[in-house]
């Protein structure tokens, strides 16, 4: 009788579960690579990203040719054609005053009297003191012929006939002295009427009735003040680097800020011919017709000026300007993408903007408002809006060139 085992069966996986199986390891091996690639692709777009953000963003300004900008705007101020501050010569009293401020006169019209009481006793004590000197005067000349006369009978002496002549000499001496004192007075009893000196405009006003006038007080103020103002004098402080362009005849426009939107022309008459050394400028002197009356002294004006072309300044916004220890700087976007640093120098400030004679030309792409931290070099991205609008600036220019 045989003991052997009866031999173990195997159960077989179905063929059909096999195949899941390896289905499945083959997904989990490919999930595995896709989270790897998905992971790797998200690290280079971060480290790409990142490196982006190290770059700095700028906006281009394009440098301009400042053919476009002939005119420069400066500050002026008006000046009455002429004006004269007018003080007494006598002493007194303001008796009356016959014209206010904003009237118009005619050159001796009375604009107040002065009582003078004590002028006008000097004036009396002058003339008797003439009729004094006049009766002296008339004595001693009589006196004299009498001792010529007797001077050729040998009455008298030559000595005591010279003597005669002499004192009738003196006495005629005496009249003159007189009678010029009695026109000085007389002079200034004309001063006692204050006049208009020249047609114009009473500007001031500083004195009224009974008020104590002391003569010749040139520190104390002026009784009226009268201005011609048919004309203005226009005052305009133009920079040395364009003091060349001031040339006779020049005319100007200008505005006034009470007067917005309207224009008046000015025609120079002169200039300083030399540069002030505080403010760099030369002084220029404009006259503008001022027959209606529109422009008043002291006013503000805006000038505009057109100046000649100068082909080799170029235009840029202030903002693009970099000082640093080289001096002032202005970034220009290089064809490599780079930012490259130029030493210029400013030939005009106009505020806002800047005309650089050395250091740029018209092509030249510059950085507007370039960052603190930028070096010589280093590369830079262009601001997508900044990039269009220049393209399309570009292609305009060319369009108006080809027209």
């Amino acid at each position: 009788m045989s003991h052997n085992p009866a031999p173990v069966q195997v159960a077989q996986k179905p063929p059909h579960l096999k195949a899941v199986g390896i289905g499945g390891a083959v997904l989990a091996v490919f999930a595995v690579v896709l989270g790897l690639g998905i992971r790797y692709h998200q690290q280079h777009e971060l480290v790409q990203w990142t490196n982006a953000q190290l770059i700095p963003s700028v906006r281009l300004a394009p440098a301009g040719d400042p053919a476009s900008q002939q005119a420069i705007t400066l500050p002026g101020h008006m000046e009455a054609w002429n004006s004269a501050p007018i003080h007494a010569r006598v002493s007194g009293y303001v008796k009356a005053w016959y014209k206010d401020i904003g009237d118009k006169v005619k050159a001796g019209d009375v604009l107040a009297t002065i009582d003078t009481p004590e002028l006008d006793q000097q004036l009396e004590q002058a003339k008797a003191v003439l009729v004094k000197a006049q009766a002296d005067a008339n004595l001693a000349n009589i006196t004299s012929r009498r001792w010529e006369h007797l001077l050729k009978s040998d009455s008298v002496s030559k000595q005591e006939a010279d003597e005669k002549s002499g004192e009738a000499a003196a006495s005629q001496a005496t009249v003159l002295a007189a009678k010029a004192d009695v026109d000085r007075l007389d002079a200034l009893e004309s001063f006692k009427k204050i006049v208009a000196p020249f047609d114009g405009v009473v500007t001031a006003r500083r004195t009224d009735v009974g008020d104590l006038i002391t003569a010749n007080n040139e520190s104390g103020p002026e009784l009226f003040t009268v201005a011609d103002t048919s004309r203005m004098r226009l005052y305009v402080a133009v920079p040395e680097v364009d003091a060349d362009s001031i040339k006779p005849g020049m005319k100007v426009t200008l505005n006034v800020p009470e007067m917005p939107g309207r224009t008046f022309e000015a025609t120079l008459i002169g200039n300083s011919n030399a540069i002030n050394q505080n403010s760099g400028s030369m002084l220029a002197q404009f006259v503008a017709d001022n027959g209606a009356g529109a422009l008043k002294p002291g006013d503000y004006a805006d000038v505009k000026l057109d100046l000649p072309v100068d082909p080799h300044l170029v235009n840029v916004p202030a903002s693009a300007l970099i000082f640093r220890d080289h001096g002032p700087q202005v970034a220009v976007l290089g064809p490599d993408g780079r930012a490259h640093l130029h030493d210029v120098h400013i030939a005009v400030d106009l505020g806002t903007t800047l005309q650089i004679g050395q250091g740029l030309s018209p092509t030249d792409r510059v950085i507007e408002n370039p960052p603190d931290s930028l070096m010589d070099g280093d590369k830079v991205r262009v601001d997508a809006d900044t990039d269009q609008n220049l393209a399309a600036q570009d292609t305009e220019n060319h369009g108006e060139s080809a027209r």
